[in-house]
C-alpha cells in the first residue's frame, strides 16, 4: 500500500467499503494490487511442482473462499478445512483467493501462502457480528474482483448468499454443522443463522456437505441436493525439537488430550470432572486451544482447570508444536456436543492414537469402535472410559492399521478433486 501522505488523507475519507478495497488494492482495479506480484511468485512457485495433468485442464480457472478467519495455522475447523483444501485446489487448475479477517491473519496486507493469495478484511471486534460483516465486505470485494467462483464457507457467512448472486456470482456453499446448536448462540442468533442455512441452501447455484447426516437433512428440509465432501486429514510428523512437552512438564504416553477451541460445545469442563474423578497421579490432562473471547465458559473453564491437579492449559497450538503433542498422548477424547466433521478427531486417528468420543451424529459417522463412544454428558461414563483406555493401550499394529486407515479414507487430494469438480459442473451450465 502506498505510503504517500495523499493517498492516505484520502483514503480516510472513503467510506468503509471503499477502504477496505483500498486496503486490498483494489481502488485502481485488481491488477495494480500492492503486492500482487509476490503473490504471483508464490503461487507460480507451488504451481511449479504440481503434476503435469494441470496443463491438460486447459485455462485456469480463479474461486474465492470466504467465510473464515484465515489461513493457516488459524484456530477452527472450517478454518483447517479451507487451509487444506486451498494448496490442493491449484493441482487442478483453480487459483485460489482466500479472504481472512485481518487481526487472525499473520499481515495486514496481501499475501502468499503455499501458493494461495490471502487477502485481509477489516472484521468488528464482537463476536455477533464479526462473521456477518467480514462476509457482506467480502461478497462487495468479490464483486469488484469477478472470480470465476466464490465459495463460501458456513451457514452464517451464507446468509449473504442472495446478495452475492445479486451481484451475478456463481456462488458454492459448504455446510460445516448445524451452527445453530453451538451453546453459545441465544435465541435471535439461532435464528440468523436458520436464515442463513435457508438462503445458502434455496440461492447457491452448488452445495457441499461434509457429512452424510447433513445431506439427509438438508433434503428433506429445504428439498436440496448436495454433494457429499468429508474433511480429510493430513499427518505433520514432529520434528522432535519443538520441545512443548518440556515446556510443560509433559512425558511421552503419560498425558490425555483434547485439542479443540474453548468454547462450551467443546464441553472441556466435562472432561476437566471426568479427569478429577479417575484419581489419576501419573497421567495429566492436556487441553490445547484457545478463545476468541473471553467469555464466562472460558473463565469458568479456567477456574476450573487451576483447581484439578494435573490439568495444563496449553493455549493454541499449532504446526510442530501441535504435532509433537498429538504424536506422544497415550489417549485423545473429544467429549464435544457439536460438531460438523471433527478434523481434530480425523488427526488423532490418523496419529493412531486410542479414543474417546461423546455419540453425537458427526462423531459416530467415523465408525469408531464400541468402547470408543460415551454417552454425551456422562461424565461417569467418560471417566469409566478414560481408566478402561488408559490400562489397555493399542498394540503397534493396532497403531498402523488406525493410521493406514485414516490416511486411505480421509484425504486431502481427493477432498480438493471432488470439490473441483463441484466447481466444474457448475461453470458447464
Amino acid at each position: 500500500m502506498s505510503s504517500n501522505s495523499d493517498v492516505s488523507r484520502s483514503h480516510r475519507q472513503q467510506p468503509v467499503i471503499a477502504q477496505e478495497m483500498a486496503q486490498s488494492g483494489l481502488s485502481e482495479g485488481r491488477a495494480q494490487m500492492p503486492r500482487r506480484g509476490a503473490a504471483l511468485s508464490g503461487r507460480q512457485r507451488a504451481l511449479a511442482v504440481q503434476s503435469g495433468a494441470v496443463a491438460a485442464r486447459g485455462e485456469r480457472k480463479r474461486v474465492m473462499m470466504l467465510g473464515l478467519r484465515g489461513i493457516p495455522n488459524v484456530q477452527g475447523g472450517v478454518e483447517k478445512h479451507v487451509e487444506m483444501l486451498a494448496s490442493k485446489l491449484l493441482g487442478y487448475g483453480w487459483d485460489v483467493e482466500v479472504v481472512g479477517r485481518r487481526r487472525y491473519l499473520q499481515e495486514s496486507d496481501c499475501y502468499a501462502w503455499n501458493g494461495v493469495e490471502v487477502i485481509p478484511l477489516w472484521s468488528p471486534r464482537r463476536m455477533a457480528l464479526e462473521a456477518l460483516v467480514h462476509t457482506f465486505l467480502g461478497v462487495c470485494l468479490a464483486a469488484w474482483r469477478r472470480p470465476d467462483v466464490l465459495h463460501i464457507h458456513a451457514i452464517g457467512p451464507a446468509l449473504m448468499t442472495p446478495l452475492a448472486r445479486v451481484f451475478g456470482l456463481k456462488v458454492v456453499v459448504t455446510h460445516h454443522g448445524y451452527d445453530y446448536d453451538r451453546q453459545k448462540w441465544g435465541a435471535f442468533a439461532r435464528r440468523t443463522l436458520k436464515l442463513g442455512e435457508f438462503f445458502g441452501m434455496r440461492f447457491s447455484n452448488g452445495r457441499v456437505a461434509i457429512s452424510q447426516d447433513i445431506v439427509q437433512t438438508m433434503r428433506t428440509r429445504h428439498h436440496v441436493s448436495m454433494t457429499l465432501v468429508p474433511n480429510g486429514v493430513a499427518i505433520t510428523l514432529p520434528s522432535g525439537n519443538a520441545g512443548i512437552l518440556h515446556e510443560f512438564g509433559l512425558a511421552p504416553r503419560r498425558y490425555i488430550l483434547l485439542a479443540a477451541r474453548l468454547v462450551p460445545e467443546k464441553r472441556q469442563l466435562d472432561l476437566i470432572r471426568a479427569f478429577a474423578k479417575c484419581g489419576l497421579t501419573d497421567v495429566r490432562l492436556v487441553i490445547a486451544g484457545g478463545a476468541e473471547f473471553e467469555t464466562p465458559y472460558v473463565r469458568e473453564m479456567r477456574t476450573l482447570a487451576a483447581e484439578v491437579p494435573g490439568v495444563v492449559l496449553t493455549g493454541f497450538q499449532s504446526g510442530d508444536r501441535l504435532a509433537e503433542l498429538f504424536a506422544n498422548a497415550a489417549l485423545f477424547v473429544l467429549p464435544s456436543s457439536h460438531e460438523g466433521m471433527p478434523i481434530a478427531l480425523l488427526e488423532a486417528m490418523a496419529y493412531g492414537l486410542p479414543l474417546l468420543a461423546s455419540d453425537i451424529i458427526p462423531n459416530r459417522e467415523l465408525d469408531l469402535a464400541p468402547d470408543e463412544y460415551f454417552p454425551l454428558g456422562d461424565i461417569d461414563a467418560l471417566a469409566a472410559g478414560i481408566t478402561a483406555k488408559l490400562a489397555a493401550p493399542l498394540s503397534d499394529d493396532d497403531v498402523r492399521e488406525r493410521t493406514a486407515h485414516a490416511e486411505a479414507t480421509y484425504s486431502w487430494t481427493s477432498v480438493a478433486q471432488k470439490t473441483a469438480a463441484v466447481y466444474s459442473a457448475l461453470l458447464a451450465k
